[in-house]
């Protein structure tokens, strides 16, 4: 038995950080939007990347200054719309003489301070090694070295909040559920939808956007069906895969590193849950299905060595806590070396019959100029100019005028926010206050609901994780396992025990009305 068709003006294939946007900023526009995701949001290269909002400072040496430009121009307005998950990051960069001269990297950090405007990012300036704490963690032969401004984002965050808006303002979104089959037509699309765990439906729609990341190709060449004979895919797609590893803290500022390699590649190491150092990442061309991306021991050697070259005390295989790797979808360029193939996008119109848009390539900071583009595009191929809307814009829970006032700064707003949270729930915990306030910004009292006392939240059913956060994110945030909670709506895998990640996994899989049926027993 087949689910109730739907018809829409857009259907939309692929839940990462583009598809949500793209669907986003055309439900915003007034269109009806359906977006197909064949697994949960961000479950692939939108929760696997460095988790920076950044211009890419090295793109400068391939001459890349269009793509760094329009990062650098992205870069406040993220920061601006969510101040819960976005914020300013310093950054240091060791100089190493035997990499690039100073004066070059001074040249750079120029061209980086000034391709944008800035009003919430410092400028970059030197820095004596020997003299700043940054140096501390540092071999003493660094002794100079430039500190600049980037950003952090909670990047599967950033995709469900995406979601959450497209939701509010009237897309639909279906998670789990893969895009089989789609027909072509001279005036429309028909698409078949398959989930993982019910009746297939059937979609109609005017226009399809094809934002599949690193399937983005196989779909054209395997899932969508042309009206004739023509050709659906005339891009290559270069799969290309990055790996990251989580090691006990290395240092213990707030400030980031740079670290430049013989190579010629560069890596980060950034402070990471609070407890932790992320270190990334690499650049392999991957073959086969991006499904079954896993990082390599060579990588993990290769992040170690990289590392060690710089810090006093070495990294090791045997330091590594956890690890992940995201596979980027590059627009294939013919270049040799993978770190060199563009992390620009491109927007590929089709209106040999019913419009089809394909993006290629892209990067988390340009998702929401994509996403513009994108629907743009989208209705200029349906013949309806309507006008963008996303710039100014906060995200869900993004707006904390209700709780602070007006806005001054992101940082120190978000800081205002937590101090407010606190005075009026007094019975949260302090760490848990301001975990939450992290997680959900504005949206917290939906998570907090009319809870009085921390008893009122439920059950904990690991530690600072409470019934009615995991009911909120089965409800609003279209959680369904213990892995969607533990390590894409959060990163508490990396604090719990095997044990008590198995505890919310086990209740991510009891029935609702099992819950419903324990919680009376409490309460009796």
């Amino acid at each position: 038995m087949s689910a109730a068709p739907i018809a829409c003006d857009v259907l939309v294939v692929g839940g990462g950080i583009n598809g949500v946007g793209i669907a986003r900023d055309l439900a915003g526009r007034g269109w009806s939007v359906v977006l197909a995701e064949q697994d949960d949001l961000a479950a692939h290269t939108s929760s696997s990347s460095t988790k920076l909002i950044h211009g890419g400072l090295r793109y400068l040496e391939y001459y890349e200054f269009g793509l760094v430009r329009k990062a650098l121009q992205e870069r406040e307005v993220l920061l601006r719309s969510a101040p819960h998950i976005m914020w300013p990051l310093r950054f240091v960069m060791p100089h190493d003489p035997s990499m690039r001269p100073a004066w070059l990297v001074r040249l750079g950090l120029f061209l980086y301070d000034h391709l944008a405007r800035r009003e919430v990012l410092p400028g970059s300036r030197g820095v004596d090694l020997r003299r700043h704490p940054v140096g501390a963690p540092l071999q003493p032969r660094f002794e100079r070295g430039f500190i600049y401004s980037d950003g952090w984002v909670d990047d599967a965050r950033l995709v469900v909040l995406n979601a959450i808006e497209a939701r509010e303002r009237g897309a639909q979104l279906f998670t789990r559920t893969r895009c089989t089959a789609a027909q072509r037509h001279a005036s429309g699309w028909t698409a078949t939808l398959q989930p993982a765990d019910g009746p297939a439906r059937t979609v109609t729609a005017r226009a399809l956007v094809n934002a599949a990341g690193p399937w983005a190709e196989s779909f054209l060449r395997g899932t969508a069906s042309p009206a004739t004979g023509e050709a659906l895919a005339t891009k290559s797609l270069r799969l290309v895969k990055g790996s990251h590893i989580v090691v006990p803290r290395c240092f213990e500022h707030d400030h980031a590193y740079i670290f430049q390699n013989p190579d010629k590649r560069i890596i980060f190491a950034i402070p990471y849950e609070q407890e932790f150092t992320l270190i990334g990442t690499t650049d392999q061309e991957l073959q086969g299905d991006p499904r079954g991306a896993r990082i390599g021991d060579d990588e993990v050697a290769y992040l170690c060595e990289q590392a060690s070259r710089y810090f006093t005390r070495a990294v090791t295989p045997a330091d590594v806590v956890w690890s992940y790797a995201g596979v980027r979808p590059l627009l294939d360029d013919a270049s040799g070396d993978p770190s060199a193939v563009t992390r620009d996008y491109l927007l590929e119109s089709n209106t040999a019959a019913a419009p089809l848009l394909s993006v290629w390539g892209g990067k988390i900071t340009t998702f929401r100029k994509l996403a513009e583009d994108a629907a743009t595009d989208v209705g200029r191929m349906l013949g309806e100019v309507r006008s963008p809307w996303t710039e100014p814009a906060a995200l869900p829970g993004g707006d904390l005028s209700a709780w602070i006032g007006r806005p001054q700064r992101p940082d120190t707003d978000f800081e205002r926010f937590v101090t407010t949270v606190r005075q009026r729930h007094r019975w949260l915990p302090a760490a848990l206050a301001r975990r939450l306030a992290r997680a959900y910004g504005s949206r917290i009292d939906r998570v907090l609901g009319d809870a009085a006392a921390l008893a009122d939240l439920g059950a904990e059913v690991a530690p600072g994780l409470h019934e009615a956060e995991l009911r909120y994110l089965q409800r609003e945030e279209w959680a369904v396992s213990g892995d969607d909670v533990l390590w894409r709506r959060s990163k508490l895998g990396l604090h719990y025990t095997e044990a008590e990640r198995a505890r919310v996994a086990q209740w991510m899989e009891t029935p609702v009305s099992k819950q419903r049926e324990s919680r009376a027993a409490a309460c009796s």
